[in-house]
């Protein structure tokens, strides 16, 4: 029955978004942004709120005045703001209504996501809650109207018995207090519809809570020429509790339950309410859904980038990526403008449900898939298109205020940044230094991403090379350094896997600020680092890892020298790093492998740790040479 009800529905949809795919494309489809148009709306709303409060009476004896004042003799503001107010409410009901309904017919709604239709169906309520108590300030006789069949009807409660009523019998009855209390409540629904509305989009990775420019900008005309082609006005006059209000024009988007309240039993319809309020918390589990051959969870691995993420059963492949950091291309999120087609490798996909001009059946057959429609049914690898990814970098000048020689090879640079600007990067990231000719050198962040009001690299001298050498010969405090970022996708990932980091030389850099970034969240997975250099004296700041392991039990530090000098008197583990590893671990099945130094390093260690039991999608490395990361940066 829940099938066929989907079927009917999203037929409907189908058909309606693609003649508005055909005027407005496939971008520009406001069916694809129903609940950025919601958020827009609101903000519609609370702009032209405010500006009424400023100007309105919220006592008893001069509220309807304030409001005829307001749309009368400022017609060209108020007036307008009025008309908006009240169409904002009505369109923003639709635009959720309609929201919550395409979400149910492709089946978006169940498994993590309930989370978002659960406060949905709040926030709906909630909207109407706010919608009818507006109509109460006004004053007017649709107020009286309201203010009533609402007593009415809430003394349909057994806890009320006719008590509210009695208050407006008469008008003397009606006091200022009450009416501010209205008033209040007014402002008071709204604060916490934004709090909803905040708590809703946090299970909805990189949500965006406002639509397109254009869209904004031609719902916001729309509302306008509604309000000039048709303003609201008040209803007959003065709420006068001796007569009853006639010939009142209704607002069925905001008022059809009270207009039930005198067709059907007030406590019938109470319990109509509540039953349906009932049904829609039930839906997401109604029936529950069955999973099938599909596994719990996935492990979904993104090429050309090679970043491996995990996916929760009923998770598109675009919601599993985007929380977990993969820069994906997308931008309706609703199947329908065909931006995040991929193309699955290996394994198998549910291509999920989506609007066929935006996938071909023969491309289908070719094994493309919507990255926004698609779930994984086993673990699979998805190739997508990285050059239609917008770039999530910019350019930066910064002052070097520290020089620190850390060994003979190895210089720390501290930058600063000026006073109004910051980068905000996430740890195992780096930066590309732009050189007088536009050539680029790729560096490491090495400081945490909670200490942003500096940026801390650590730089190898490279024989004959240019950048290096100037660091080490030439750079002086106070010197300018030009540089883009943040870069790369090497970070930690979510799971809770024992973590083996494996540095070599000044692959220690990433590795510092991943270690701290982790002490910092409160990370208790069990972190081992192993960093391979070839003498002792190449081991930069060995009294840092050494405290984070006195400090916490969950670190552990094994450093590995590959040619010790007698001098060195080394009685520690030595050969070659990743010996070291596969010593210490018979089986690598189920840990994170991070290698971070040179390619020929990490060329020459993932083949081992392979062998040992270290999983393809479980194996991440930030790999460079004297500038391999930032190649693809270079000018033509």
């Amino acid at each position: 029955m829940v099938k066929l009800l989907q079927q009917i529905i999203r037929w409907f949809f189908i058909r309606i978004e693609n003649v508005f795919n055909r005027a407005f494309g496939e971008k520009l489809n406001p069916f694809y942004h129903l609940g950025t148009l919601s958020f827009w709306q609101f903000w519609l709303l609370v702009g032209s709120g405010l500006y009424l409060y400023i100007f309105a009476d919220t006592g008893i004896d001069h509220a309807f005045e304030s409001v005829e004042r307001i749309t009368h003799d400022q017609w060209w503001a108020g007036g307008i703001l009025r008309s908006i107010h009240r169409y904002a409410t009505d369109g923003m009901i639709l635009t959720m209504l309609l929201h919550m309904l395409r979400h149910f017919a492709y089946d978006r709604y169940r498994g993590f996501r309930s989370f978002s239709w659960l406060t949905g169906v709040a926030l709906l309520w909630m909207i109407y809650v706010a919608g009818i108590n507006g109509f109460m300030l006004v004053w007017d006789k649709l107020a009286q109207f309201v203010v009533i069949a609402t007593a009415e009807w809430f003394d349909a409660l057994p806890m009320f018995g006719g008590t509210l009523i009695r208050n407006f019998i008469y008008l003397e009855n009606v006091g200022s207090r009450l009416f501010t209390l209205l008033a209040f409540m007014h402002i008071g629904v709204p604060l916490i519809v934004v709090i909803i509305m905040w708590v809703h989009v946090q299970r909805v990775p990189r949500a965006h809570i406002n639509p397109p420019r254009p869209i904004a900008i031609a719902i916001t005309l729309m509302f306008i020429a509604l309000a000039l082609i048709k303003p609201i006005f008040s209803q007959g006059g003065q709420a006068d509790m001796a007569v009853v209000p006639t010939n009142i024009e209704f607002d069925w988007f905001q008022l059809p339950v009270l207009a039930l309240v005198y067709v059907y039993d007030p406590l019938h319809l109470w319990l109509g309410v509540m039953g349906l309020t009932g049904l829609l918390f039930l839906t997401p589990w109604l029936p529950p859904k069955r999973r099938g051959t599909a596994q719990l969870t996935t492990r979904i691995t993104f090429r050309p980038d090679g970043k491996s993420v995990t996916a929760r059963f009923g998770e598109t492949l675009l919601d599993a990526g985007l929380r977990q950091d993969v820069n994906l291309p997308y931008e309706c999120r609703n199947g329908g403008c065909g931006v995040c087609k991929c193309t699955v490798l290996q394994g198998q996909v549910d291509p999920g449900l989506y609007q066929p001009s935006a996938l071909s059946a023969e491309e289908l057959s070719q094994g493309k898939v919507l990255l926004c429609s698609a779930t994984a049914i086993n673990d699979v690898e998805i190739e997508y298109a990285a050059s239609t990814v917008e770039k999530a970098f910019r350019e930066y000048v910064a002052k070097v205020i520290k020089l620190e020689k850390l060994t003979h090879d190895v210089m720390l640079v501290l930058l600063k940044l000026p006073k109004e600007q910051k980068v905000s990067f996430k740890a195992g990231q780096y930066i590309n230094v732009i050189l007088d000719d536009g050539q680029r050198r790729a560096f490491s962040f090495a400081n945490p991403p909670h200490q942003p009001e500096y940026i801390e690299l650590q730089i190898r001298l490279v024989e004959g090379g240019r950048f290096t050498t100037q660091v080490f010969e030439q750079m002086k405090v106070g010197d300018e350094i030009r540089f883009e970022g943040p870069l790369g996708d090497f970070a930690l990932r979510e799971s809770e896997r024992p973590i083996v980091f494996v540095a070599g030389a000044t692959g220690f850099a990433p590795v510092k600020s991943m270690v701290e970034d982790a002490f910092e969240r409160g990370l208790k997975r069990p972190i081992y680092l192993y960093w391979g250099v070839k003498q002792l004296r190449d081991l930069y700041l060995p009294e840092l890892p050494k405290r984070w392991a006195s400090e916490h039990a969950n670190f552990h530090f094994i450093p590995v020298l590959s040619d010790p000098a007698p001098e060195d008197q080394w009685n520690g583990r030595t050969g070659l790093v990743h010996e070291a590893i596969l010593a210490d671990f018979p089986e690598l099945k189920g840990h994170e492998i991070y290698a971070c130094g040179s390619v020929k390093m990490v060329e020459a260690i993932f083949p081992f740790l392979k062998q040992q039991g270290a999983e393809d999608g479980a194996c991440f490395s930030d790999a460079f040479s004297v500038s391999a990361r930032s190649m693809a940066f270079q000018p033509k």
